[in-house]
Formats: C-alpha cells, structure tokens, sequence
C-alpha cells in the first residue's frame, strides 16, 4: 500500500495528512481474572518525522518532539533513532516517508504508553510498522511489525508493562494508516484467553495554532492525566489483591544502547 499524500479531513477540502491532530479516546479493558477498564479522551499527533511542526513561539511549551524521548534517546532526531533501529533489524529505509503518531511534549513532560511509526520506502509501499512501547518505569521497547492489507499482525510479547502480566503471550495488533478516522487495538493473547484489550479511536482534524491550543484546553496536561490513569487503574486491581508479577531485569535493544 501507499502513502497518501492527501486525504479529506473532516469539515476541509483536502488537507496534508501530516501534522494533524486526532481528539481521541482510548480504552484499556480486562477480563481475566477479573473485568475492569477505563477510559479518558486525550488528543494525540500524526507528524512527518522529515517535517516536524513548527509552531508559534508562545504554543512551543504545548507541543515538542523531542529525540531523547524515543528509541535509545542518543540520536540528533526522531528520524535517526528510528533509521537507527530499522537498520539494526535489517530495515533501510533509503529516505522513505515515516509517519509517526504518538504525544507530544507538553509543558516540560510526556509519557507515551504507544508510539506509532509507519514506514514507507523510496517507492511509497508501506516496508514496516514499529510500535514503540513505553512503561511506567521509565523503560521503553520497540516491536517491529509486517502488517497485512487491514493493518494487522501478531508479535510475540517481550517488554513488561504490567505488574499484573508476565511476560507472555503474544500481541494481535490491528495498526491500519491513519486517515480521517483512527481505529486502532492492540490485544493481549494468552494461550486460549484474551485478557487485555486497548483501542484508541479517533477523528483527525487540522493541527493549526487554535485547533491545537482548544485541544490542550480540553486536554490540559494531557500526558499526565494518561500516566495517572494507568496508576489509578493499577491501584484499583492492586487494592483487589491481584497478583502482582516480578519486574525482569530491562535489556535494551540493538541499536538502542
């Protein structure tokens, strides 16, 4: 499949595709061994890792891309952490587009649970997905996907992430390009069971100075009221007396050191 270089938002003609914004709601879900979830409206960017936004001086605090907050945090750019990594696992690019959807930092902090980056090669066939992981200690993991026509691929799970999951079992991730709309999920899948499901739906609007500044308003602190809510959901099971699985020592990746 190819990168569309245009594609209709809702309410315009024909917009870029690259930077938007998407109001969205993401929804975390459990079923073993007890039924719990939560969900809470956020708002996330799609950018070109080539072309990053660049924003009024006085909206800068409420929208930075910052290198050291993905892969190993040592590259000059997004694009070289990413390229490097690729490269690390066989992948080259050759300046092919990247879209990458993910937060953005916002007065001085981030926390992005799921980072996505859609690689294409010089040709515009899309080469690779890389669904860049983040904990809440501070631990970071990337897994990199082929996924098929809807977007779809299953990736064995390495990273901890939650004190409630070990470390097994797989993911069926269904990742499709971003377009006017969002329709993301990524489902954990343990033997026959399939405790743990997060979606992330939403609807792209244009990224411009007021869009953006009405989105950090609805949305104030965005990342922090993520990174709260995943505590609060963890609190509640932990409260449950939920067993609580030991964190493994992190290893980082090749090309991440």
């Amino acid at each position: 499949m190819t990168a569309p270089a245009l594609d209709p938002a809702p309410g315009s003609v024909r917009a870029p595709i690259a930077p938007a914004l998407y109001e969205c709601v993401v929804s975390h879900a459990r079923t073993v061994p007890l039924r719990h979830g939560f969900r809470h409206r956020t708002y996330m960017w799609l950018v070109d890792l080539d072309d990053l936004p660049a924003l009024p001086l006085p909206l800068r605090p409420l929208a930075r891309f910052d290198a050291r907050d993905h892969f190993g945090g040592t590259e000059a750019s997004l694009r070289g952490g990413l390229d490097r990594f690729l490269a690390a696992h066989g992948v080259r690019l050759e300046g092919g587009r990247v879209l990458m959807l993910g937060n953005a930092r916002v007065l001085g902090y981030v926390f992005n649970p799921l980072t996505l980056y859609w690689c294409y090669g010089p040709g515009g066939d899309l080469e690779a997905v890389v669904a860049e992981v983040h904990n809440t200690y501070g631990e970071r993991h990337c897994y990199l996907l082929r996924t098929d026509e809807q977007g779809a691929a299953s990736v064995a799970k390495e990273f901890y992430v939650s004190p409630f999951f070990p470390v097994d079992g797989s993911y069926r991730m269904r990742l499709p390009e971003p377009g006017a709309r969002l329709e993301l999920s990524v489902q954990l899948r343990r033997g026959g069971e399939r405790p743990f499901t997060a979606t992330v739906r939403g609807v792209r609007t244009r990224a411009t100075p007021g869009r953006l500044l009405a989105a950090a308003l609805r949305h104030p602190w965005s990342t922090v009221a993520v990174a709260a809510g995943i505590r609060r959901h963890g609190l509640w099971l932990f409260l449950r007396r939920l067993p609580v699985h030991p964190r493994p020592r992190h290893c980082p990746q090749e090309g991440m050191k």
